[in-house]
Parts: structure tokens; C-alpha cells; sequence
């Protein structure tokens, strides 16, 4: 396979379940972190590497190294593996995607920008999911007629702070999430919840519905919830870890142990909380953007402007969510009819939150 992303969470565990059932790894694609790609160099004996920067080309360990956006796209295209694993953070992996589409290998997708920005132009007949709430939702549906589909939040990093206090809170503190360990971006995501906007928009072109919402769970124990129309609903119960959506993305089927299986009886107790508007300021243009997917554009833009400001010290965290309110009111009547306009629009989103 190809891995974009190797040394992030999802790359790193996507590796675990290669050296668990034996795959090979044809490409690896990594940022900043030449150390770990090292040592996944000298364990996994890659044909190629791609680096983000030409800079580091002569840090990494491997005969064949190139670096930056092209280069990833021109091994996706001269590769043979079938297998394209593009955990690759941001707008970034939006090319990656559809040169791997375009090239008519399977996609295990765990960029999330992708399906945001682009759903409706991704043919999604070879494309896996990659994520824990979509895996879930994928694995409980059955030939029953649903009413909606519901996914879950941990809260992030805030969920307990004092509304008050949210203003001077630090990006250390930010970065801290409750639940589980993951990349900067995502732990802002999820603090602000613009993540689990992120995984609605991922839904509806998943799963052709808009009937979708979302609620807190504390554990990260309950990942997906599906709601029949017979006043049922089924919820689907892991240990929080990626391993096991990986395995069936790249897989296709997995009948053996990934995970250690939730002992409910150490568990007690799960907890439930509504998603709040005035802790998460953006959830109220939740139904709007459903309702209108194109605004994933302006959303993934502008988030990710604001997250690169907040990290660097620039802004505050309420003006992570400040910045992507403006945008979404100042771009509210867009429409998206060719990969072209997202591009285009995705550039205008970004200079006006002063890029």
C-alpha cells in the first residue's frame, strides 16, 4: 500500500495492523517527523519516500526521496499497490484522494477534508472511511428502514471549564485532551467541535441522509448510533482505538481479536450531555451547513486559518470559532458546481480570515 501520513496517529496505527497481518508498504509519506520515519523506513523497507520539505530529503535514511505535493501525487499515479491510505491532515490530502480515485485504486480515507470540501465530486465505490464514528455507523446498519443517525463527542478538552474562563485558556491546556492522545489540529477540532461538524458533513455524503446529529459521550466508549423507525435504536461499543476501523478499511473483513472487548460491568457508568451553543459557539450553524454542504468549503478553510492562528499564539480560542462564524455569514450563499470552485473559494475563505 501507499501511506500519506505515517508518522501521525492514524499512520502509525495503520502500520501496527500492516506488520499484524503481513502487507507491504510500498510508499511512505511523512511530514516533519524524520525520526519516526526512520525507524518506520528500517522496519517496513520502502520502494519510495516523500518528504513535505526539501530540506530534510538529506535527514532521511532511503535511496529514493523526494518531497512535496507533486511528488505524492506522481507516486500515487507510477505506483502498483492497490491500497491508498491517506491520513494526510488538512486541505492537502483533497489531491491525494482524487488522483488515487482518478487512478482507480481503493481509498482507506482518514482525511476527513476530502469528503468536506468535495463529496459530492468523490466517487465513493472504492473509498473505506477511516474514522471511528463512520465505522460505527457503517457496521450497525441493517435492512431496516432508519429514522436518523446519530454520532458521539467526547466534549474535548473544555467539556468541564467555566464558560468564563474559555477566553484565556492556553494552547497547552487546549492540546489537552480528556480522553485519548491525537494531532494538534484534531484536539483544537474537537475542543471547539468543529470536528464533529467535520464527521456530519463526512455522513451525509457517506450515507446519502441529513438526518444526522450528534451528542457528548464522556467514555468515547459509544461511537454511532443508529435510530430505526420502529422507535429502535442500535449503538455500536469499542475500546477507543483506530486500529480496528483501519483493519476493516484496508481489509475488508477482520474475524479475528483487534481490540480488547468494553467489559461493561468495569465500565458502570456512560453519560450523555446534549452538544451546548454557548460552550460550542459553532454548533449553531450545525443544521445550516447539513442543510447546504457546499459551506464545508467555507468551514474547513477558515478553521483551519484559525487553528494555525491559535497554535502560533496569534489569536484566542474563542477566535477559533469567531473566525469560521464570520466566514460561514460572510460566504452563506455559495454554490459549488466543479473541483475548481473549491479550490477557488477555499483561497477567498482563507484570505479573508487574513491567511
Amino acid at each position: 500500500m501507499i501511506l500519506l501520513g505515517s508518522t501521525g496517529s492514524i499512520g502509525v496505527n495503520t502500520l501496527a495492523i500492516a506488520k499484524k497481518y503481513s502487507l507491504n508498504i510500498e510508499v511512505l509519506v511523512a511530514g516533519k517527523n524524520i525520526e519516526l520515519l526512520n525507524k518506520q523506513i528500517k522496519e517496513f523497507k520502502p520502494k519510495k519516500v516523500v518528504v513535505g520539505f526539501e530540506s530534510d530529503i538529506k535527514l532521511v535514511n532511503h535511496k529514493n526521496v523526494t518531497f512535496g505535493e507533486e511528488a505524492i501525487l506522481e507516486v500515487i499515479e507510477n505506483s502498483s499497490s492497490k491500497t491508498v491510505v491517506n491520513a494526510l491532515v488538512g486541505f492537502l490530502g483533497l489531491k491525494p484522494t482524487l488522483k488515487a480515485i482518478e487512478c482507480g485504486k481503493k481509498v482507506a480515507l482518514a482525511n476527513k477534508e476530502s469528503l468536506v470540501v468535495a463529496g459530492k465530486f468523490i466517487d465513493q465505490s472504492n473509498l473505506s472511511p477511516i474514522d471511528s464514528e463512520h465505522f460505527g455507523l457503517w457496521y450497525l446498519l441493517q435492512d431496516k428502514k432508519i429514522e436518523s443517525m446519530t454520532i458521539t463527542a467526547s466534549g474535548g478538552s473544555f467539556r468541564d471549564y467555566p464558560l468564563e474562563s474559555l477566553k484565556n485558556v492556553s494552547i497547552k491546556e487546549a492540546l489537552n485532551h480528556p480522553n485519548w492522545k491525537m494531532g494538534n489540529k484534531i484536539t483544537i477540532d474537537s475542543a471547539t467541535m468543529t470536528n464533529k461538524i467535520f464527521e456530519l458533513i463526512e455522513a451525509a455524503w457517506l450515507f446519502s441522509t441529513k438526518r444526522l446529529d450528534a451528542i457528548i459521550e464522556r467514555k468515547s466508549l459509544i461511537h454511532a448510533l443508529v435510530n430505526f423507525k420502529d422507535g429502535s435504536t442500535t449503538a455500536h461499543i469499542a475500546n477507543a482505538s483506530m486500529q480496528l476501523p483501519i483493519a476493516y478499511a484496508i481489509l475488508g473483513k477482520v474475524e479475528e481479536e483487534i481490540l480488547k472487548p468494553v467489559d461493561l460491568l468495569e465500565v458502570g457508568i456512560l453519560e450523555f450531555q446534549k452538544i451546548e451553543k454557548d460552550r460550542y459557539p459553532i454548533w449553531q450553524y450545525k443544521d445550516e451547513i447539513i442543510n447546504n454542504l457546499d459551506l464545508g468549503v467555507v468551514l474547513n478553510a477558515s478553521n483551519e486559518v484559525a487553528v494555525g492562528k491559535f497554535l502560533s499564539g496569534q489569536i484566542g480560542f474563542l477566535d477559533v470559532s469567531e473566525i469560521s462564524m464570520k466566514a460561514l455569514e460572510k460566504f452563506n450563499n455559495i454554490k459549488i458546481n466543479s473541483i475548481d470552485d473549491i479550490f477557488q473559494i477555499d483561497k477567498e475563505v482563507r484570505n479573508y480570515c487574513g491567511a
